[in-house]
């Protein structure tokens, strides 16, 4: 006789984790960690401070689970846990950074995606090292966690439009200054046509 095996929701792990069930909240981790532990990388370099941040968050999420009130996902709720953690994380790491609004984004969505030279990846990741951490953070989400400014604005706990506008702040930011570098015009058309793909994407949204 074959059995039918429905994979529980969030919510119902959540549930049955304020009941008492701890193997609930384990699979929860199991369900979220290995995208927590992708989002981390993209603020902070080092492997260990980016796990540091994810078992930071889990233990946060678990202690704060009866605040969870279920009007977000429970994944846009654990990533706004996820970035407080990193932004207070790298406050108080010296060694990475003195300065938050320099924090080092993995730019790994532009590496992974092969449709750009890797010196292309290289100067975009330059760049956005450089923006300011709320916009980075927008375009974090946006680009390549591809999720929409609702999820943005709950995660980074601001109004719909804040959340937007620092998304578009910092793309249209990155395409003034690649516009303005002579490297990046002679680039190849492939490289080009993925800049102008997320420019129209960003002027699209606005």
């Amino acid at each position: 006789m074959e059995r039918e095996q429905v994979q529980k929701t969030d919510m119902e792990l959540v549930e049955e984790t304020r009941q008492g069930d701890r193997r609930s909240f384990s699979e929860l981790v199991k369900r979220h960690q290995k995208n927590l532990l992708r989002l981390s990388l993209r603020f902070v370099k080092s492997v260990d401070l980016a796990e540091d941040i994810v078992q930071d968050s889990f233990i946060k999420a678990y202690e704060k689970l009866h605040s969870f009130e279920g009007r977000a996902s429970f994944k846009s709720w654990l990533f706004q846990i996820a970035v407080n953690t990193a932004r207070n994380r790298l406050r108080e790491t010296k060694r990475d950074t003195t300065d938050i609004d320099k924090v080092q984004v993995a730019v790994l969505a532009v590496a992974e995606s092969n449709l750009v030279h890797s010196a292309v990846a290289a100067m975009i990741q330059q760049e956005v090292e450089q923006l300011p951490f709320k916009q980075k953070t927008a375009l974090v989400l946006r680009i390549y966690e591809d999720l929409s400014f609702k999820e943005i604005a709950e995660i980074m706990e601001c109004p719909y439009d804040t959340a937007k506008a620092n998304y578009r702040h910092a793309l249209l930011k990155l395409k003034e200054i690649f516009e303005s570098k002579n490297d990046f015009k002679e680039m190849s058309f492939e490289s080009q046509g993925l800049w102008l793909e997320m420019t129209q994407f960003a002027e699209a949204e606005g």
